[in-house]
């Protein structure tokens, strides 16, 4: 079958991208390699994780992880002592709610999913103290209402923490994000909203945003890159020799003005 926007799904871009032999690094930086409970273990055992788990509350309680996928961070936070409910529309053993089943079952953990769509949340005001999405705001139908019902199920003080969103800086830009993306040519399910879009959504939803975080000030964001490939980045753009002696505050000067179409960008809010 010849693979079209019109006939292509996730499940069907994601086997298309595993199929292609060099495509391999690209496969286990998405975690979309097999064993799934290996790519689990390894994101959670992964810088970026390490990191996003610096940001979370101390003590763990409810969480819930929307726009779950294969579950790779819903099992990062129950092993991490979270109670973690999934939620992921699609039923797909590959990509989706059937993964996560298998993966929980496999790694004997417990997580309970639930297949429905973010904007229209199946849970009662004040369910969760953590609500946890990677990579999933910018798919938003609607990011507003989006936004407004995971505010909803937090319970007062709860945490949002959104990580990788991408972020374009108007919408002529959009464009040249989507051409570079190397599944949107396939599916086209891929999109981008301007920060000033996301922190008003934020806000309208009423959460007060702790932290908002450029591509290069933390590796969630920035890896697989290491920090070392970020100090040579930075040097570059700023043609100096060393690397090593870049003060932090400058690699977050530089960070903040990058203005690559999809950059990524992590939001830390609290329920007000």
């Amino acid at each position: 079958m010849t693979l079209t926007r019109e006939t292509i799904t996730w499940e069907q871009a994601v086997g298309w991208l595993r199929a292609q032999p060099n495509q391999a690094a690209l496969v286990r930086a998405c975690y979309f390699d097999d064993p799934l409970v290996d790519a689990a273990r390894r994101f959670h055992e992964s810088l970026e994780w390490r990191a996003v788990r610096d940001f979370l509350p101390a003590s763990c309680g409810m969480a819930l992880d929307v726009g779950a996928g294969r579950g790779i961070a819903s099992f990062a936070l129950a092993a991490d002592g979270w109670r973690v409910t999934a939620l992921e529309p699609d039923p797909s053993r590959l990509v989706g709610a059937g993964a996560i089943r298998e993966l929980a079952s496999q790694a004997a953990v417990n997580i309970t999913v639930v297949e429905e769509w973010g904007e229209k949340l199946p849970f009662e005001d004040g369910s969760f103290d953590l609500i946890h999405a990677r990579q999933v705001l910018h798919h938003a139908r609607d990011l507003e209402a989006l936004c407004q019902e995971l505010t909803r199920v937090l319970k007062p003080k709860g945490m949002l923490i959104a990580t990788r969103e991408h972020v374009i800086d108007k919408p002529e830009d959009l464009p040249v994000f989507l051409d570079s993306h190397p599944l949107h040519h396939l599916y086209g399910g891929e999109n981008a909203y301007t920060r000033k879009r996301y922190l008003g959504a934020f806000e309208d939803a009423g959460l007060r945003m702790r932290h908002v975080l450029s591509p290069w000030e933390t590796p969630v964001n920035y890896f697989p890159m290491t920090e070392l490939d970020v100090r040579r980045a930075v040097s570059n753009k700023l043609r100096f020799p060393f690397p090593a002696l870049l003060p932090a505050a400058l690699i977050c000067w530089v960070s903040k003005r990058l203005r690559s179409p999809g950059r990524l960008y992590s939001f830390v809010g609290v329920k007000l």
